[in-house]
């Protein structure tokens, strides 16, 4: 975490070797391009889309423990599984990202919204300032449990093998995971699994940010507690709405609405 905090992703490194998210992504849009085919029956293509599920977190599963084992043949393997952790966890890179929406909507408008998109999966043409800076905060809450709570959750539990599987389980909903004519059968299995793994994550995030609440001088812990219970199991997502309804409660703010 100190090493995630502290570096971030170095952009000099990920020019040398690929970011092992990115590898993750190669395999599931090799997968998806073999296995999609969009004139299989919809029963055929939510069992394809099970199996490729099974083939990329097993094998990235089976990646880290493989990992795991020729580390722990090494004098300081620890350091290097270490380092291999840090880049998969994105608590920096989130920090960066909202710090840039904030610095943009301090320039102009026009930059606030560039910069939004860079976090957020909708088109920012239409958003006034009011609402840049929601879908970053709504965006803040949401990666904080996906891109960091998460992930230290599972290297916690199972060790490199759950972070890299928890890595590739986040990526196929990412890529695939969608209510789309392309992705709604296919994905249904990674969209499934991803509720499933963010199940206590998810609420854990939540409680750290009214832990966090009750110390910062401008929030408030015990609203963020009271809306966080109230308005979580509302949202739309089964896991989403813990973070989102937390951090709502603790700055007084509306987030995740029309």
């Amino acid at each position: 975490m100190l090493l995630d905090l502290l570096l971030g992703d170095p952009k000099w490194l990920y020019r040398l070797v690929p970011h092992p998210v990115v590898l993750i992504g190669r395999v599931i849009g090799m997968l998806d391009s073999l296995l999609n085919r969009q004139t299989l029956p919809r029963g055929r293509r939510i069992a394809q889309g099970v199996l490729c599920t099974a083939v990329v977190v097993g094998s990235f599963g089976a990646l880290g423990a493989v990992i795991h084992h020729l580390l722990a043949e090494l004098p300081f393997g620890w350091v290097l599984e270490a380092i291999l952790a840090s880049s998969l966890l994105a608590f920096r890179g989130l920090y960066d990202a909202v710090r840039a929406v904030a610095a943009g909507l301090a320039e102009s408008l026009a930059a606030g919204r560039e910069a939004v998109g860079h976090i957020v999966g909708r088109d920012p043409g239409s958003l006034d300032q009011a609402a840049v800076a929601r879908a970053a905060a709504e965006s803040a809450a949401e990666n904080f449990s996906d891109g960091f709570v998460a992930p230290v959750f599972w290297y916690l539990v199972l060790g490199l093998p759950g972070l890299l599987a928890y890595k590739a389980i986040n990526t196929l909903d990412s890529m695939i995971g969608h209510r789309n004519a392309r992705y709604e059968a296919f994905g249904k299995a990674s969209a499934k699994l991803d509720d499933l793994a963010n199940l206590i994550p998810a609420r854990l995030a939540g409680l750290l940010m009214v832990g966090a609440a009750l110390v910062l001088p401008r929030a408030s812990g015990g609203a963020a507690w009271r809306t966080m219970l109230r308005d979580a199991p509302r949202h739309r997502s089964p896991n989403a709405g813990w973070q989102e309804a937390a951090l709502a409660g603790a700055l007084g703010l509306a987030l995740a609405g029309p």
